[in-house]
């Protein structure tokens, strides 16, 4: 059987339905060049490249699933191939730490109901989501690097699936109370680069807004190597704060605990409705797959600089998607008033 014919479509390539609201549409025109013509376009050449890739095993066709990828690249279809690529690859090499997003498991539900991570239920007033991390309340004794990677896919995927989210963008805000020496030993030097710049430039997914509190003299050489690692466009949106009434934030968005109206125990019972509601496709993502001996050990450990487009990183010649890249390169031109 040949490999074309081998490949798994899990998802179908549905005719797009714009379900954005009208400001939000003008978002993502004015900032991510999205139109109704770049985007039936761009889309067309996502589907063929998979369809013609012979390093791509299963994936997702649907337009909810490829917009995000093209969102955050600006609709530029060759980066947005690369980041599909590397998306997969990623899940599938890494597979122990970013599969398996389910936030029914046991463990899962012990760092939810502490708090380490969740959404508020309320948008800004830019009506973007804002995610709420507590990293100290995470015990480095009891729980693993692999739990801490899973819960916090299982937020990033579950934003993810919402359209508005992926135009409008999210906003964080952490508190470090509680963080010391041994969090930090969770990951390996090598294991905390390829995690930061992954989750910038793998990870379909737009930071606006970093907000952090309480960061511990004690780690502040471990937050300096961070920012370094990360571009000049994140590293001028994060603001750090010694007090929480500091925070240029509305505390409205934030739980009672940090000055809001709504106690956290509520806004993390109310995040498990919409976790619920997202589960079913975050674990149909599991089945994605692309073949492994067709990368190299560089790519498949997560180096970013392995899978830039064009790059001859695969273990066999891949004259199709080069041709691809050509020529989806400058679909825009196409595009006609």
């Amino acid at each position: 059987m040949s490999r074309r014919a081998s490949k798994r479509y899990l998802t179908e390539a549905d005719e797009y339905r714009c379900a954005l609201s009208a400001d939000t549409q003008k978002i993502a025109e004015d900032e991510l060049r999205e139109t109704d013509s770049s985007r039936s376009q761009a889309l067309a050449a996502l589907r063929s490249w998979m369809e013609q890739n012979p390093k791509l095993m299963a994936v997702r066709m649907d337009s909810n699933y490829l917009l995000r990828f093209l969102r955050a690249k600006k609709f530029s279809v060759p980066m947005a191939q690369e980041a599909i690529e590397r998306y997969i690859l990623l899940r599938q090499s890494w597979g122990i730490a970013f599969n398996q997003l389910d936030y029914k498991l046991p463990v899962m539900m012990e760092l939810l109901d502490l708090g380490y991570i969740f959404v508020s239920p309320f948008k800004d007033k830019g009506g973007r989501r804002v995610v709420i991390y507590r990293p100290g309340v995470f015990d480095p004794y009891k729980y693993t690097n692999q739990d801490m990677c899973r819960i916090m896919g299982t937020c990033y995927e579950t934003l993810l699936e919402d359209e508005e989210n992926q135009v409008r963008g999210v906003v964080h805000y952490a508190d470090g109370s509680g963080v010391s020496f041994p969090h930090l030993t969770l990951f390996t030097p090598k294991e905390a680069v390829r995690i930061v710049k992954n989750g910038e430039r793998t990870l379909p997914m737009r930071h606006k807004e970093i907000y952090g509190i309480n960061v511990h003299p004690t780690i502040k050489f471990a937050l300096d190597f961070g920012m370094a690692l990360i571009s000049d466009k994140i590293r001028k949106r994060v603001k750090l704060y010694s007090a929480l009434e500091e925070v240029e934030i509305d505390k409205n968005l934030l739980p009672k605990e940090y000055g809001g109206v709504m106690p956290m125990r509520e806004m993390i019972e109310l995040w498990k409705e919409e976790l619920a509601s997202k589960r079913d496709m975050l674990l149909l993502n599991d089945k994605m797959a692309v073949r492994l001996e067709m990368y190299s050990e560089a790519a498949r450990e997560g180096a970013i600089s392995a899978l830039k487009a064009g790059a001859n990183t695969c273990a066999g010649a891949d004259a199709v998607g080069d041709a691809m890249r050509g020529l989806t390169g400058n679909f825009r031109k196409l595009e006609v008033d």
